[in-house]
């Protein structure tokens, strides 16, 4: 091996397993389902370094989510010496003026940078495709965060989303093929079968469960637990509950939650005769409110607000518009991987109001006649008032969370460490910094920032140069981050300490919270 002694690395020797397994295999068809904060970025370098000293590859592109292509483009050109370009619009922009409109940029560079999102869009699958032929030696595909090419559906013959069906039809053509991932496996074997498939379809055939003989022949997979037992090196996560007790029962919190759920159970029942959809799309809905309730009251205000207008405008039997077909799956929170997640705060929360005015339209768009109906309806009108009401005068003062925070920053946080908080949306982040900078007020504009996937690439190098730089030497103590900022971004320098203001109901999202102080 000689790519371990040509990279600007400390050099773990777990990490030369992959790059001796990619070496046994006559194509490179693997996939490194290492832990978070193993190193996975590094452990594909050492092969992409070695193939091409070896001139096995030659062309290479890296599809990863849109946040971390500055991450990846930085590690491999300054760990590695390797530098990729970053394809997107203004790269092809730049690339036509330079060398006419009719050129096709994968034919300008042999390394490449690209998102999971261009890969959908045929502007950029086209001419990747064309560029690849029906297979092109020596070309090699990286693919980040793979899970997301994974049919998502338990089912036999699950149904390919747009990401699968893209990767699918480039992977083929590429002669080297290596996926990353820390959670492979979505609890569905067809699809982790699927997603082997389309690693080495040689090998695997979705709808059949691998073999572990197969399975171990392309999969590389180690969890620090092990790793610690073997060599040690990596400390020990010490993860602690602070519950919050003796909360009067009319806290503003508590009584949103009650009043919340009455709402639900009464909508609920008012719906049973409307249409599957509308059901479906009202739970949703509901869903959505509480988790942004869960995160904070004026998360959960702004929301509400717009709810409560609409069925408002239903209940005065106002003229009724087009419903169009809603996105469900974005009335989530964006995630880093997530094209919402680069909105400015501004944007997406009017995309946020657009969602939840189309889809309480879409879960009934007619105030009831029956006698019964009507009824529920008044009930719920008076319900979204009270809460409405409720959420506007407590959604700028701190709430038990926040002070529970204080007192715990106060005893656990020594004053030379850093500290990372999580949560799920804007809203929240915003009332976090406001109501932090008003408890600790000392410099409180140098102490205490934040980061979301807004956060433009000047100030992005900023606050991580900042984070990682001596305590002594920087006074950045608080980092306020929303989910966009838990992929791909390394903080854990001198930061020990992650707090979760609010927890995300998918449990991978808190690894990979973590695994920013990994």
């Amino acid at each position: 091996m000689q790519a371990p002694f040509r990279a600007g690395i400390r050099l773990d020797a777990y990490q030369l397993e992959p790059l001796r397994k990619a070496l046994r295999l006559p194509r490179v068809n693997l996939f490194i389902a290492d832990d978070v904060g193993l190193g996975k970025t590094i452990e594909a370098g050492l092969i992409v370094r070695e193939l091409l000293l070896r001139k096995k590859a030659r062309e290479i592109v890296v599809a990863c989510p849109p946040s971390m292509l500055e991450q990846w483009q930085d590690e491999l050109d300054q760990r590695f010496g390797l530098r990729f370009e970053i394809l997107d619009r203004d790269y092809v922009n730049r690339v036509r003026r330079q060398r006419g409109f009719g050129v096709n940029p994968f034919a300008t560079h042999s390394r490449f940078l690209i998102s999971h999102r261009l890969l959908i869009d045929e502007q950029y699958a086209g001419p990747m495709r064309a560029w690849l032929g029906v297979g092109r030696p020596g070309s090699m595909l990286i693919l980040d965060e793979a899970h997301h090419a994974a049919p998502a559906s338990g089912s036999r013959y699950a149904i390919d989303s747009k990401t699968t069906q893209s990767i699918r039809e480039v992977a083929q053509f590429f002669e080297h093929r290596l996926f990353l991932s820390a959670t492979p496996h979505n609890g569905h074997s067809n699809s982790f079968s699927a997603l082997l498939e389309i690693l080495d379809p040689q090998r695997f055939v979705r709808g059949v469960k691998p073999t572990k003989s197969s399975r171990d022949e392309v999969v590389v997979r180690r969890l620090k637990e092990d790793l610690r037992q073997i060599s040690g090196g990596f400390p020990k996560r010490h993860v602690v509950q602070e519950d919050l007790d003796g909360l009067p029962g009319d806290s503003p919190e508590l009584r949103l939650a009650t009043l919340l759920s009455e709402y639900s159970e009464l909508r609920s029942a008012r719906l049973e005769g409307e249409p599957k959809r509308a059901q479906s799309t009202s739970k949703l809905l509901l869903t959505n409110l509480q988790q942004r309730l869960f995160s904070s009251i004026r998360s959960f205000g702004r929301t509400l607000e717009v709810h409560r207008k609409t069925v408002l405008r239903q209940f005065e039997a106002s003229p009724s518009r087009t419903v169009q077909t809603v996105d469900l799956e974005a009335l989530h929170a964006p995630s880093a991987d997530d094209d919402r997640a680069s909105l400015s705060p501004e944007e997406l929360g009017a995309q946020d109001e657009a969602l939840a005015e189309a889809a309480t339209l879409a879960s009934t768009v007619a105030a009831p006649t029956e006698t019964t109906a009507a009824k529920l309806f008044r009930a719920e009108l008076e319900l979204l008032e009270e809460m409405a009401s409720l959420a506007r005068t407590n959604r700028f003062t701190a709430d038990a969370r926040v002070n529970k925070l204080a007192e715990w920053i106060g005893q656990e946080v020594p004053l030379n460490s850093r500290l990372i908080i999580f949560t799920e949306y804007e809203d929240t982040k915003a009332y976090l910094v406001e109501q932090l900078k008003g408890l600790f007020p000392k410099n409180c504009d140098e102490r205490i920032e934040s980061f979301s996937g807004a956060t433009d690439k000047k100030n992005r190098e900023r606050l991580k140069h900042s984070f990682n730089a001596e305590p002594e030497k920087d006074p950045l103590r608080i980092l306020v981050c929303t989910d966009a900022a838990r992929e791909g971004l390394n903080f854990q320098a001198h930061c020990h300490h992650l707090f979760h203001f609010d927890v995300p109901w998918n449990p991978m999202d808190l690894e990979q919270r973590v695994g920013r102080v990994h």
